[in-house]
């Protein structure tokens, strides 16, 4: 059903990218049905093009009437603007997932025709190998047709999760930033690698193979994380004095401020949208 779906991308950075290798890699929609703009950038344009076999087009040569999804990927000091310029482009048909970090729904509502469908999404990059962590909130609108649409669109990028709106920002902080915090780690694992006299090249296959194997250990055995902690840390042994370490160097507390802050400046976002300071926003 979905290969018959039209998707436009406004936005051309990183998130946008990494969806579009997902859903033309899934086979779910044809390339020849994904739509790609941005402001000015018309060499970032070809380059996806070139890429993914989609159309790249300047933002006024779109033919929004021909189109099913609309996915804003834009940065979200560029919402208000972009939901404006929208507004006569529109019909109640229409679906616009958001995947701005701290956009609400009823802000897109408000800036949007009366009784448009719309529904707040988080995926990360891992969006780009189908291995997303992503979750949707639908707006006050959107049908349960739609909202089982982009759920399946959605699947083909990873797991997706359907939370509360009031639950995004918390998510934002745990998944959709989530992958930079394992490539800061790695890249710290990485140097003590090096440091120790293994090859770059050993070093970063080690670790994310390391990586790889402790996220499936979760995943299929259903154990605790700090049951599994306990179960590799023999008294005295190695890796008792590595966890030592993290702890006196505040790791576990690290961790969790970088979750609550990234969740935090979500809730600025969206604050400052609602106060009209734009200006003051950036990407996730």
């Amino acid at each position: 059903m979905l290969k018959t779906k039209k998707i436009a991308f406004l936005g051309a950075g990183s998130m946008a990218e990494a969806m579009i290798a997902g859903i033309v890699d899934s086979g779910l929609i044809s390339p020849s049905q994904v739509i790609v703009t941005n402001k000015s950038n018309s060499q970032r344009l070809d380059e996806l093009k070139r890429k993914y076999g989609i159309k790249g087009l300047h933002r006024n040569d779109i033919p929004f009437d021909e189109m099913d999804l609309i996915i804003l990927a834009m940065k979200p000091k560029d919402a208000e603007n972009v939901l404006t310029s929208l507004k006569h482009e529109l019909n109640q048909d229409h679906l616009i997932l958001s995947v701005l970090a701290g956009i609400s729904t009823s802000f897109m509502e408000n800036h949007l025709p009366s009784g448009q469908q719309v529904i707040r999404v988080m995926p990360n990059t891992s969006s780009m190998i189908g291995e997303s962590a992503t979750a949707m909130s639908p707006g006050t609108h959107t049908t349960q047709n739609n909202t089982k649409l982009a759920k399946e669109l959605l699947e083909c990028i990873g797991k997706v999760f359907m939370i509360t709106e009031d639950q995004m920002d918390i998510f934002t902080g745990l998944a959709g930033s989530g992958p930079a915090y394992f490539y800061y780690l790695m890249e710290h694992m990485e140097q003590a690698g090096v440091e120790g006299s293994l090859d770059m090249e050993t070093t970063r296959e080690i670790i994310a193979q390391t990586v790889l194997g402790a996220a499936r250990m979760i995943m299929e055995q259903y154990e605790d994380p700090g049951v599994l902690r306990e179960n590799v840390t023999s008294p005295n042994g190695t890796t008792a004095a590595g966890l030592d370490a993290l702890s006196r160097n505040g790791g576990g507390k690290a961790i969790a401020a970088a979750v609550l802050s990234a969740a935090k400046r979500s809730r600025e976002i969206s604050s400052d949208l609602e106060k009209g300071q734009s200006s003051k926003l950036q990407t996730v």
